[in-house]
């Protein structure tokens, strides 16, 4: 079925998806079962490039000895090595597939996304009887470092010869033109390594322009643009330039000023005072940053470039930019008594202790009201030797079997502030790895992911919470802000916003925690 490919040239990449393209088109759909999707290479603050492994080495020796690595964002189709009728896993039940590589991160160009975005859709409409390998596969990789995303990569357009925007302060200017900059472009060229390479062109930016800004107006500039970054992609995209997420905005921000200002904390990114730039960037802290995320996202991208405004998503962003650098440019370098003006009806000691929150909808999903719903990183099942790849699923357990448990798929749709859940027998007579399923209950789960004496007269959702929620204090903050309507091209209208408190079932900032 599937025949690896490592490493291609740029053409090579073009040419392989385009081949795997017209099979899928021109295949006649089989009766079974899904085939596996296109798959991306993702591990969480991992290493920039991850191993793959000879089928016989791993036989032999485990993961000891290292055949090569891919890049995370690289694409790939997997598939399940079978090896004397049985799936090819460690001694815990991970599989570890073989693969196509359709899209290697290292050498991808906008060239290559429109004949990904179509293997992507005809890989979904395919169908087959099992997701066995074919014999000529030699390599394998650890299931549990794939995902699967219809996110593609993003790269800016071409940039044209726009000048930038003069800013509402030297460090908003500064910023801008930045933005415009053939530093901030080349950050952005290569697919892999971002976080870095926007690092980079900061310093080098700052190098070109030290004879036209002072030394601290430059620096201060930086830890602007990363604070901003952090603050408008931490935040809810959806909401725009409403009043609630300009607010939830100064909320990050305040946060960043004081892991940088009032507690600096190696673990947390800080180097030194100040350092806004080493915080707000911290993988471990604001996952946005992490290798995969940033390839997907705009994070690192020039989206203030005069040349893209009008053009989605640039002109959101140009909007949200707009909105709240004046409040996050007096949240990151003023007296922190003109800070607390920002903030109405709460204590000074609260907006200076105030370093944590999460979001509940972004927290772990868990499911009190439906027993023995599992979450399935990466496992296998088998029916009368039909092997098929289960990688980030639900599935509710059911009885017993030799070697496993018969199972359902758990399909969960969210929206308007609900999770709908839906339990479906797509995999009659398939029988799950046993080595993968806890039968556990889960822990710390909470209506909407909210402190758990809140009331609701009906929850649409549960959620995980973070260890830390009851070591400090829930805070709600009440901004005024000059609403500009979700789509940022309202007519300003000045409105207050409460983010936070006990039962904010959107945002949790928690002060005074350690």
């Amino acid at each position: 079925m599937l025949h690896p490919s490592l490493i291609f040239s740029f053409s090579a990449a073009r040419s392989s998806i385009l081949l795997l393209l017209s099979i899928a088109l021109l295949s006649p759909l089989q009766a079974g079962v899904s085939a596996t999707p296109v798959m991306a290479l993702y591990q969480f603050d991992g290493d920039t490039d991850l191993p793959y492994y000879r089928i016989d080495d791993f036989l032999r020796h485990g993961t000891d000895k290292v055949a090569g690595r891919l890049a995370q964002g690289s694409r790939i189709i997997p598939c399940l090595v079978i090896r004397d009728g049985k799936a090819l896993t460690d001694s815990s039940g991970t599989p570890f597939v073989g693969f196509e590589t359709v899209l290697d991160a290292r050498r991808a160009s906008p060239k290559d996304i429109q004949a990904l975005r179509q293997l992507i859709e005809a890989r979904k409409a395919m169908t087959v009887t099992n997701h066995h390998c074919a014999t000529n596969v030699e390599h394998v990789l650890n299931a549990r470092r794939l995902i699967a995303r219809e996110q593609m990569p993003f790269f800016d357009p071409p940039a044209n010869k726009a000048k930038p925007q003069t800013g509402i302060n030297d460090m908003d200017t500064v910023v801008r033109q930045f933005h415009h900059s053939d530093a901030c472009r080349a950050a952005n060229d290569e697919l892999v390594a971002r976080r870095t390479a926007l690092a980079n062109a900061w310093e080098t930016f700052i190098q070109e322009k030290t004879s036209e800004w002072p030394a601290a107006t430059l620096q201060r500039a930086k830890h602007l643009d990363y604070t901003m970054r952090t603050a408008i992609y931490e935040g809810h995209l959806d909401r725009g330039c409403n009043a609630y997420g300009a607010c939830e905005r100064n909320v990050i921000a305040l946060s960043i000023r004081n892991r940088a200002d009032t507690q600096c904390l190696a673990r947390q990114g800080c180097n030194h005072a100040g350092d806004f730039q080493g915080v707000s960037s911290r993988v471990s802290q604001y996952n946005i940053w992490d290798e995969y995320l940033t390839q997907v996202s705009g994070l690192t991208a020039c989206f203030l470039r005069s040349d893209l405004a009008g053009q989605a998503p640039y002109d959101k962003l140009q909007g949200i930019y707009t909105q709240s650098v004046p409040d996050v440019s007096s949240i990151l370098f003023d007296d922190m008594s003109k800070v607390q003006t920002l903030f109405k009806g709460v204590s000074a000691e609260d907006v200076k202790t105030l370093r944590h929150y999460y979001h509940p909808p972004a927290m772990g999903s868990c499911f009190p009201t439906h027993e023995r719903v599992e979450f399935i990183s990466a496992a296998v099942a088998n029916k009368d030797g039909d092997h098929i790849l289960f990688v980030n699923k639900r599935v509710r357990v059911d009885d017993a079997r030799q070697g496993g448990y018969l199972f359902r798929d758990v399909v969960v749709s969210s929206g308007q502030g609900r999770d709908e859940v839906s339990i479906q027998d797509n995999f009659p007579g398939f029988v799950i790895d046993s080595r993968k399923i806890s039968l556990r209950q889960s822990t710390a789960c909470t209506a909407y992911g909210v402190v758990g004496s809140c009331s609701f007269d009906e929850i649409g959702r549960y959620r995980r919470t973070p260890p830390w929620l009851n070591a400090g204090k829930t805070v709600a903050f009440t901004c005024a802000i000059q609403d500009r309507g979700e789509q940022c091209n309202a007519a300003p209208k000045l409105q207050q916003a409460v983010v936070g408190g006990q039962c904010d079932v959107e945002m949790m900032p928690v002060s005074a925690v350690h």
